[in-house]
């Protein structure tokens, strides 16, 4: 198969750990392609709520969503979220909203759509190389990367983190509020029933929770 020839890194980790900032930090120093599977799942959430297509009624609307479905990822500018254009249209805005996010979470849990997206994900391997960041590209999506880590930080680092990244977009954030959230949000991932939020045997593990984002970028470069 001609796409195993193409490099991969997998980025894995709970959310805080600082996966997106690294992949887009690493795919535009190395210009290798990205792909933000967390958007990639929220795009697909977005396309079903404008066409009014439910989780119910997805595969008979299969074929008209794969069409549909046509999405590219643009690394854009660090500090910034890495643009998401489905169909030509940038919609990094439109699928970063409360309700997008609640409708991924409930899609993402789902077999049918795991099994649906995932050929999307691997069509990302594309040369000279692809930075994949998720929750189960090391164990699932692609098994076969040479390169694989798994990011971590403390509970607190990562809600300090969040708090920040909120407070720049405008809203409040209650801090003992968030820690819940999170830690509820770890327990659902890691004891989900498909693609478990683990690392991979073969992984690198770094705790960022003391690293600035260049130092994790060169620990992941010392194992490259």
């Amino acid at each position: 198969m001609k796409d195993k020839k193409v490099p991969v890194i997998t980025i894995d980790g709970p959310s805080g750990a600082g996966k997106g900032t690294i992949t887009q930090m690493l795919a535009i120093d190395l210009q290798w392609n990205i792909l933000d599977s967390g958007a990639l799942y929220r795009t697909l959430a977005y396309l079903m709520v404008q066409n009014e297509i439910d989780l119910l009624h997805f595969e008979e609307n299969k074929e008209f969503v794969k069409e549909k479905f046509i999405v590219k990822f643009d690394p854009g500018i660090i500090g910034e979220p890495v643009r998401v254009v489905l169909n030509g249209e940038d919609i990094t805005n439109k699928v970063r909203t409360e309700e997008i996010a609640k409708k991924t979470s409930f899609l993402a849990a789902d077999p049918i759509i795991r099994h649906f997206i995932k050929p999307c994900q691997r069509e990302f391997m594309k040369p000279p190389g692809l930075i994949a960041d998720g929750r189960d590209m090391g164990t699932v999506i692609f098994k076969e990367a040479m390169h694989k880590f798994f990011l971590t930080a403390s509970l607190e680092e990562r809600a300090k983190r969040r708090q920040v990244q909120l407070k720049r977009q405008g809203s409040e954030v209650n801090m003992r509020l968030l820690l819940q959230e999170l830690e509820d949000r770890d327990k659902k991932d890691i004891e989900r029933q498909h693609s478990p939020l683990r690392p991979a045997t073969n992984s690198v593990i770094i705790d960022t929770s003391n690293l600035t984002p260049e130092g994790v970028v060169e620990e992941i470069k010392k194992n490259l």
